[in-house]
């Protein structure tokens, strides 16, 4: 079985993801990484059994440990490409509370595929070096100073005064940090979902659940949410609408162009990113480049390229001039301080870019190679004005179906016109 997926190691804790599997990766990193390792955490009640079961790994093969208690994901990042070393976070990013994940940092950046195979290869045997050469354990205080000091010094110009906002840490590892750092440049805040008790990360609340931030905003007030391990994060404005990684992408693309900060003047997208965007954004003369979904290919992308701005409908924006890494505490002060120097509402800059409607099925099917025949790619040719993406699940016995364009009813009579066509041909197999 494939242990790395899209986002390091990732599953149900005790069943997938075991403390052994979690040695077995630590042990496995002395054969790839020199010295030290840093490792943080997020606020779930099993973070703590996978923390001691790396650092067992680790310092069995001859690395010694930082531990950085509980933090963001991108303050990890950061911490590893300052100190150029490895970081190990523990957290399932966005996942339920019963999940967890060990994402491996390699200098700020993710680890690439191939890197990644050869450690899963390495983990399938144990290596124990003598006594006098393990490694030793220390505990990192100055990790999370390092992020908010590198924050603080970025965004050093951006004046919050009068700004209000709700901000929604999800029960996760930007409890401290992310309104500590918005009260600094002025912002007046209300906390939520700041009380985790090691089983209600993500539960009901964050960016994946925006309608418990609604509860709390007043009209006219700003909400900020993130997700469990602060590399995501999306807003609501002024009204209550929600402004997603889309929304966020126009807007401070724009800037960006303001400021001769996007090079090349491309942003990077996914498939499934909306038709929308890419018409605001072509009409304002910026490029558009797409990728398969995912972070990692979007940052493949940017890096290979030259481009500086990427990101997912989700709240994942990477701005590679300021991070390495997607970074929901800099996708906030981004949208933040185009408010600030345009003097526009959120509300206003948000409505600027169309979000086409979306209709999305799934077939199950015998074979996934059935989205390929001539029938489909005949009628999806005779298809116009409407974008229609067929893709095989990674996962499950499915062909997924994305149609997107102006008009919802019609897009919902292509998605179901092509649903039928393929489980009819998938039956005749």
């Amino acid at each position: 079985m494939k242990l790395f997926g899209t986002d390091g190691i990732r599953g149900i804790v005790n069943e997938f993801l075991t403390p052994e599997l979690a040695f077995r990766l630590g042990n496995a990193l002395g054969r790839f990484v020199d010295n030290k390792v840093f490792i943080a955490k997020d606020t779930r009640n099993s973070c703590d059994m996978f923390e001691a079961a790396l650092i067992a790994g680790l310092t069995s093969s001859g690395l010694d440990v930082y531990r950085c208690g509980v933090m963001p994901t991108p303050a990890l990042a950061l911490v590893t490409k300052l100190e150029n070393s490895a970081g190990i976070m523990i957290s399932a990013s966005h996942n339920p509370p019963e999940y967890n994940g060990l994402k491996v940092i390699l200098k700020g950046y993710k680890l690439p595929d191939e890197i990644e195979e050869k450690i899963e290869n390495e983990m399938k045997e144990i290596k124990y070096l003598g006594y006098k050469k393990i490694g030793k354990v220390f505990d990192y205080e100055l990790a999370s100073e390092e992020y908010v000091n590198y924050i603080s010094k970025l965004y050093s110009d951006l004046n919050l005064n009068g700004l209000k906002l709700v901000v929604d840490v999800a029960n996760g590892a930007t409890l401290k940090i992310n309104p500590m750092v918005l009260e600094n440049l002025g912002a007046k805040i209300e906390v939520i979902n700041d009380k985790p008790n090691g089983f209600n990360i993500n539960h009901n609340c964050g960016s994946t659940h925006p309608e418990n931030a609604k509860k709390y905003k007043k009209d006219g007030e700003i909400a900020v949410l993130y997700d469990g391990d602060g590399d995501r994060c999306i807003l609501l404005d002024e009204k209550g609408e929600e402004v997603h990684g889309d929304k966020i992408l126009g807007i401070t693309a724009v800037e960006m162009k303001n400021e001769k900060r996007l090079l090349k003047n491309t942003v990077v997208l996914t498939i499934l990113s909306n038709m929308g965007l890419e018409k605001y954004l072509k009409e304002r003369e910026i490029d558009v480049v797409r990728t398969n979904v995912g972070d990692r290919y979007i940052l493949h992308e940017m890096l290979k390229n030259g481009y500086v701005l990427g990101g997912e409908r989700s709240g994942h924006v990477i701005y590679l001039d300021r991070s390495t890494t997607g970074d929901g505490l800099i996708t906030t002060l981004e949208v933040l301080n185009v408010l600030v120097k345009t003097g526009k509402s959120l509300f206003e800059l948000s409505n600027n870019i169309p979000d086409y409607p979306q209709v999305m099925l799934n077939v199950k099917v015998k074979n996934k190679e059935v989205y390929k025949d001539e029938k489909i790619v005949e009628k999806i040719k005779q298809i116009n004005d409407y974008r229609v993406i067929i893709r095989p699940s990674g996962t499950e016995p499915v062909i997924r179906i994305l149609v997107e364009g102006p008009d919802f009813e019609k897009s919902s009579i292509i998605a179901n016109d092509l649903y039928r066509e393929i489980e009819m041909l998938s039956r005749e197999e």
